[in-house]
């Protein structure tokens, strides 16, 4: 993709997230890495997404150089990169709020296997990584070591991280973590046991998606 379509691509994400509801205020951020440049695009930092063009998505290195644009880089720039550089198999990233999985981050608590898809898109559970200060290294390391044989996780009281090869991957893997957190809270409500699926069918499960088609 080129440059335009990149920065494009990352702009149609982002809105789509936000009319989603995954997003509030500002809040939120995503990115694509080209792997062939080392360039990142990624949101700018607290820009209303209602005036959000292609021209106000960010491209900068690593190590957070700026290479193209007029804002500051999202301030969770280090988190992508961290992600990036540990993980080369991902190339997006998507950071959402979205309310019932981020109710989940603020329990500390993770979401059990409670639906079949779960395996398959999100590679079981969806974890809980360690509280980091928002902005700094340590909220990417932390999401590193919890996405390890995971698709998404859930960052102590902050919100949720999805990863894929794309956009398209990262986002559904988002919105399985939603989905999820979703029916995992009103199942609590009912007042009954939760029943979580059996290892054996979470095995079967996870070894029939290596042979199927892209997730």
């Amino acid at each position: 993709m080129t440059n335009n379509e990149l920065k494009k691509a990352v702009l149609d994400m982002t809105l789509r997230c936000y009319n989603e509801k995954m997003f509030a205020g500002t809040s939120g951020n995503l990115s694509v890495y080209d792997a062939e440049t080392g360039y990142m695009y990624i949101t700018p930092s607290s820009y209303p997404y209602e005036k959000m063009t292609a021209d106000d998505i960010m491209v900068i290195k690593l190590d957070g150089e700026i290479v193209e644009g007029a804002h500051k880089p999202s301030s969770e720039w280090r988190m992508h990169a961290a992600v990036y550089r540990d993980m080369p198999e991902v190339k997006a990233l998507i950071h959402t709020h979205s309310p019932y999985a981020t109710s989940f981050a603020v329990n500390r608590k993770h979401i059990p296997v409670i639906l079949i898809e779960m395996v398959p898109f999100l590679g079981g559970d969806v974890p809980v990584a360690d509280f980091a200060i928002p902005g700094t290294d340590e909220v990417g390391t932390n999401c590193v070591k919890a996405l390890a044989e995971r698709n998404a996780c859930l960052m102590a009281n902050h919100g949720v991280l999805a990863i894929g090869n794309d956009l398209e991957q990262a986002h559904i893997r988002a919105v399985y973590v939603e989905d999820a957190a979703k029916i995992l809270a009103i199942a609590k409500a009912n007042g009954d046991p939760i029943v979580e699926m059996d290892e054996k069918d979470i095995d079967y499960m996870r070894n029939r998606g290596k042979k199927g088609a892209k997730k």
